[in-house]
C-alpha cells in the first residue's frame, strides 16, 4: 500500500464533500504537560512561544502518524484565561496564538496536511459576562487566526452550547470554514440541551462540521455525535460530522466527564486505551458516518497511527510511521523470544484483556459530583491568585465527598 500522496491540497469541506476521511491530531495539552512544557491546572499554552522546537516536534510526530489536520496550539489562549487565578505570563495571547500559527503551518507544509485555528470556553463566560464581551475574546483570537491565512476554524471544548454558537457566529466572520465540538456526553450540555439539539443549534449558527471532543472516551463519543446527526438530520439540515475522544475508559463518567474523576489529571494512566482499542474506535466512528476523526486528551502520535492504519484501506494509503509497524502486531515476527514470535497475530490483540498489575485497585471510581456550573459562585473568575482560605473550604468538601 502506498504512503501518503503529496500534490495541491483542498480545503476539509473539498475533501469531506468528496466522503474522503481526515484524521486529526492528538491532545497537545496533556501531551506536552507530560513532556515538561505546560503546567497542569491552567492549562495553557505559552509553550509555542517558550518552547517552540517542542510544539514543532510534536506536530511532526501527529504529522507523521497520519494526522492531516494540524491544529494551532492555541487552546485556552485567549487573555482571560492566560490571567486567571495568578497565572502569571511572559506573553499575550495574540503573541502565542500567532505562535501557534507559524508552528501548524510549517509542519503542515512538510506533508498533506490542513491547518485548524482553533477557540475553546472562556472563564469569563463562567462569571456570566455579557454576550458582546465573551464575542470580543473570540474576535481577538480570531484577528491571528484571519491573519496568518488558517486554512479552517475550530470551537472546541464548550460545555454550554450557547458560549458555543456565540464562538461559531464570530469564527463565521473570516469567510473560513467552522467545526464546532463540544465537550458533552449523551446526557447533553451542562444546562441539559440535548446532543440532537445542541447540533442544530450549532448548524444554525453557522458551523459546517460539528461533533464531539475531549470529556469521555471514544465510544462514548462516537454516540454521542450520532445522537447529533441523528437531530440534524431530522431538523432538516446538513453537516459533516467529527470526533476528537479522551483517549481514556470512562464508562463510570457522570455529565461533566473524566474532569470529576478522582484520578483526573494526575493519575489516569491505568484508563489509557491501547491502539487496538484506537482500531476499534477508528472503525465504529467510520461505520456511523464520521469523516472527522481524531483524538484529544490522552492521545499520542501511535494512537493517531492506529486510527489511520484501520482506515488505510478507505484512505487508500498507510501513513509514513507504519514503516516501523508490523500490521497487527507482524514486527514481533522477529522477536528472539518464541512465546512473543507467537503473539504476531491479530486475533491475541483483539482479545487481549490488559491487566493494570495494581492488585489493590478498583476497575471504577465514583466522580466528584459537585453540580456547579455557569452563574455558580464558585465559578466566578479572577486574576489574582487562588488563596488558602479559598482552598480550605474546597479541602474539605472534597473529604467529605469521599
Amino acid at each position: 500500500m502506498i504512503m501518503a500522496p503529496a500534490g495541491a491540497k483542498r480545503n476539509i469541506l473539498e475533501r469531506l464533500d468528496a466522503g474522503e476521511i481526515v484524521i486529526g491530531d492528538g491532545g497537545f495539552v496533556f501531551a506536552l504537560e507530560k513532556r515538561g512544557y505546560v503546567k497542569a491546572g491552567p492549562w495553557t499554552p505559552e509553550a509555542a512561544a517558550e518552547h517552540p522546537e517542542a510544539v514543532r516536534q510534536l506536530h511532526r510526530e501527529f504529522l507523521r502518524a497520519g494526522s492531516n489536520v494540524m491544529q494551532t496550539f492555541t487552546f485556552y489562549a485567549s487573555d482571560d484565561k492566560l490571567e486567571n487565578r495568578g497565572n502569571a505570563q511572559r506573553f499575550t495571547g495574540a503573541q502565542i496564538n500567532e505562535a501557534a500559527c507559524d508552528l501548524a503551518r510549517e509542519v503542515a507544509n512538510e506533508g498533506d496536511a490542513m491547518v485548524a485555528g482553533g477557540v475553546s470556553q472562556t472563564p469569563s463566560y463562567l462569571s456570566c459576562k455579557s454576550e458582546a464581551e465573551v464575542k470580543g475574546i473570540f474576535t481577538r483570537q480570531l484577528n491571528v487566526f484571519v491573519k496568518k491565512n488558517v486554512d479552517f476554524m475550530i470551537a472546541e471544548y464548550f460545555e454550554h452550547v450557547e458560549e458555543a454558537e456565540w464562538a461559531v457566529q464570530v469564527l463565521k466572520t473570516s469567510g473560513k470554514p467552522v467545526c464546532a465540538s463540544l465537550c458533552i456526553g449523551p446526557d447533553g450540555d451542562l444546562n441539559g440541551v440535548s446532543p440532537g439539539d445542541c447540533a442544530v443549534r450549532l448548524v444554525k449558527a453557522g458551523a459546517n462540521i460539528v461533533g464531539i471532543n475531549c470529556h469521555f472516551d471514544p465510544m462514548t463519543c462516537v454516540k454521542t455525535v450520532k445522537m447529533m446527526k441523528e437531530g440534524v438530520e431530522r431538523a432538516g439540515l446538513k453537516a459533516h460530522y467529527m470526533v476528537q475522544p479522551l483517549a481514556y475508559h470512562t464508562p463510570d463518567c457522570n455529565c461533566q466527564g473524566f474532569i470529576d474523576l478522582p484520578e483526573f489529571p494526575f493519575g489516569l494512566e491505568p484508563r489509557i486505551l491501547t491502539r487496538w482499542d484506537m482500531h476499534k474506535y477508528a472503525r465504529e466512528a467510520f461505520n456511523v458516518g464520521i469523516r472527522f476523526i481524531g483524538g484529544c486528551c490522552g492521545f499520542e502520535p501511535y494512537h493517531i497511527r492506529a486510527v489511520a492504519e484501520e482506515l488505510a484501506t478507505e484512505r487508500g494509503y498507510l501513513p509514513a510511521a507504519s514503516v516501523k509497524h508490523g500490521n497487527w502486531g507482524a514486527g514481533l515476527e522477529m522477536h528472539t523470544k518464541p512465546w512473543v514470535r507467537a503473539r504476531a497475530r491479530r486475533d491475541y490483540w483483539e482479545k487481549l484483556k490488559p491487566a493494570s498489575g495494581r492488585p489493590e485497585c478498583p476497575s471504577m471510581s465514583t466522580p466528584d459530583s459537585w453540580g456547579v456550573t455557569k452563574g455558580h459562585a464558585d465559578l466566578m473568575q479572577h486574576k489574582e491568585a487562588t488563596s488558602l482560605d479559598e482552598l480550605m473550604p474546597l479541602f474539605e468538601k472534597a473529604k467529605a465527598s469521599h
